[in-house]
């Protein structure tokens, strides 16, 4: 066995094509010339039964319908879903779970302040069925069903727009997963929102065969370039592609793990096959793969 990793989605929040922006990358999806992607989401098992979705994005319902692997069965409520495993509380990747509602005896690990701040959700959740809530960041990580030891690892700090001032609680808000497979060893690193660079996203890479990693914005000017008025990664908290300290120059150190981008903004060029930047992007060894991509490692 191996970790099984599929790509339910792969694009940042609002989707590909955006519902309200008309920037040119956006208008030739609507026009059939670029694929369309939902937001981003994965899935993860260790044997191909037990199934852990990484992170629950809005588009969670169109996703597991596209999957086969993660259709109901063989009981008329039977699930292979086990429980999500949540890196931040972020909207496009917490709404989904209100998806799962009902589905009894899930299991969502989230580091505390997005536990904290979910609270009201997981009262509303825990009406329709018994869910367990554990933190993320224990001592020690935690197994799931299916021979998966997981460890989460602090890669940032964003708090939500939605949250008051004021009101957040303290600790790490992002964290990145190191999924390891226990029979195989085979190690999946997932990283889908990283504010900067860090020594420990240098280790984890050091150790991964495949690595899932925060490709929101190419240039740390798109969002102003593509949109007017747009506020850019410095305030939305996504290390760009490019740039000095950009996520493809950290990557390049570790030719020895597959690479690749997800949570691509609509702004993003790398959603076009056939741009310089996706040229650019391959000729590294980094790849940028479309909804639906099943993975092994």
């Amino acid at each position: 066995m191996a970790v099984r990793i599929v790509l339910l989605g792969t694009a940042a929040g609002g989707g590909f094509p955006q519902w309200n922006c008309a920037c040119a990358l956006c208008a030739a999806a609507r026009r059939g010339e670029l694929p369309s992607r939902t937001q981003e989401c994965a899935a993860v098992s260790g044997n191909g039964r037990d199934w852990w979705l990484l992170n629950a994005s809005p588009d969670l319902r169109t996703q597991l319908t596209a999957t086969p692997a993660l259709w109901p069965g063989p009981g008329p409520r039977d699930t292979p879903l086990r429980g999500v495993l949540l890196t931040d509380a972020e909207a496009d990747h917490v709404t989904g779970l209100s998806e799962l509602r009902g589905a009894a005896g899930l299991t969502v690990y989230a580091a505390p302040p997005v536990g904290s701040v979910l609270a009201p959700a997981r009262a509303a959740l825990g009406r329709y069925a018994a869910w367990e809530w554990p933190d993320s960041l224990a001592d020690g990580g935690f197994v799931l069903s299916g021979g998966l030891v997981v460890t989460a690892h602090q890669v940032g700090g964003k708090i939500p727009k939605y949250v008051p001032p004021g009101a957040s609680a303290p600790g790490p808000w992002v964290t990145a997963y190191r999924v390891e497979d226990l029979a195989s060893g085979g190690v999946l690193v997932y990283a889908p929102c990283v504010g900067t660079w860090s020594p420990v996203l240098d280790g984890l890479c050091a150790s991964a065969d495949c690595v899932l990693v925060d490709g929101t914005f190419f240039a740390a000017d798109e969002m102003g370039t593509a949109v007017r008025g747009g506020a850019g990664q410095a305030a939305m908290g996504h290390l760009p592609v490019t740039g000095p300290g950009g996520s493809l120059e950290a990557l390049a150190r570790h030719p020895g793990a597959r690479r690749v981008y997800t949570h691509l903004n609509n702004t993003n060029p790398l959603l076009d096959p056939g741009s310089p930047e996706h040229t650019r992007v391959a000729a590294l060894g980094v790849e940028v793969l479309p909804d639906g991509t099943e993975l092994t490692c």
